[in-house]
């Protein structure tokens, strides 16, 4: 259990890290600009750390961890990006189809982040559990 919860942290630290980069740096201005009237002046912290926490829980279940048990850093990353893809595409696709003027542009470029951070952090807590093992 302790293996385990190791893997998560590395992971937890790893996720935030890069999401804080990528929202507060690098397409803080794009969000911004394409979803300003949409974005609250301050975000909700609790449902945000409530966020990480689960999805980074279903990239330890769901990716990392048979990437461990097939000792594959390449089934982990696929993996990890497929998991990306399909999790960040269920809220930009739903969003697509159901709010007004969502953007095509932000969709598609949430999708693709997804896919990497999901990806990076795959790496990252197999890395963990090879390190820790």
């Amino acid at each position: 259990m302790l293996y385990v919860l190791k893997i998560y942290a590395a992971m937890l630290v790893v996720f935030f890290a890069a999401d804080m980069l990528w929202l507060g740096v690098v397409a803080r201005g794009f969000y911004r600009r394409h979803l300003g009237h949409w974005l609250a002046a301050e975000p909700n912290w609790t449902a945000a750390i409530l966020f990480y926490l689960l999805f980074i829980l279903g990239i330890l279940v769901f990716v990392v961890l048979p990437g461990l048990e097939a000792v594959s850093l390449g089934r982990s990353l696929a993996l990890g990006a497929l998991f990306g893809l399909v999790t960040y595409a269920t809220y930009d696709l739903t969003n697509l189809a159901t709010a007004r003027d969502w953007p095509l542009v932000v969709t598609a470029v949430d999708m693709a982040w997804g896919t990497v951070l999901s990806t990076l952090v795959a790496a990252a807590g197999f890395l963990a559990g090879k390190l820790f093992a």
